[in-house]
């Protein structure tokens, strides 16, 4: 039932599920992330990403883009991406580096677009999650974690929204049929 927090805990999972069956979530996430962003374009995602990069991963290889990406699908657990295309030039193999970032992060809490460019950031170094991986996503975002399961728990509380609209009929559906008019 809540595919992004599959990994966790039940007593975890159960909690955030009972928080989201009170509506609970939205309050909670607006009270801990209060700050917004303002990195609504990719030239504006990329200065965040390179001014990130030049703080903790200085001798991290070159990033050729950083930018939004409405492809990528948060149903699939692709929050963000980050992809080398190799090009052979002259006689070199030449490797550019990607980030994409999911679009849903243009208006997500500050906290959480950080999240994403560190842990994105975080595979220049390195490539598997394991436990490098993520102490060093803790040293270049404290607390990163608990941001971490805060994201799943808002983009879940995001797609039950979705979800709800959804399924929820138009306007005016379910009243009753206007009456015939008079000949």
């Amino acid at each position: 039932m809540l595919p992004l927090l599959s990994g966790y805990p039940e007593s975890v999972v159960a909690a955030a599920r009972e928080a989201l069956a009170q509506g609970r979530v939205a309050a909670h996430l607006a009270r801990v992330y209060p700050e917004r962003h303002q990195v609504r374009n990719d030239p504006a995602l990329y200065r965040h990403a390179m001014d990130l990069k030049q703080r903790h991963l200085r001798n991290a290889p070159v990033l050729a883009r950083v930018g939004y990406d409405n492809r990528l699908q948060i149903d699939q657990r692709a929050l963000g991406t980050l992809t080398a295309i190799s090009r052979v030039q002259g006689g070199q193999l030449k490797a550019k580096r990607e980030i994409r970032v999911a679009a849903v992060f243009k208006d997500a809490p500050a906290a959480m677009l950080e999240m994403i460019l560190v842990h994105e950031l975080a595979h220049l170094k390195e490539l598997e999650h394991n436990k490098a991986f993520y102490a060093l996503c803790e040293h270049m975002l404290p607390g990163y974690h608990q941001i971490e399961f805060d994201t799943r728990l808002y983009l879940t509380m995001l797609a039950m929204r979705e979800a709800a609209d959804k399924a929820a009929p138009a306007d005016g559906a379910l009243s009753a049929p206007a009456p015939p008019r008079a000949p």
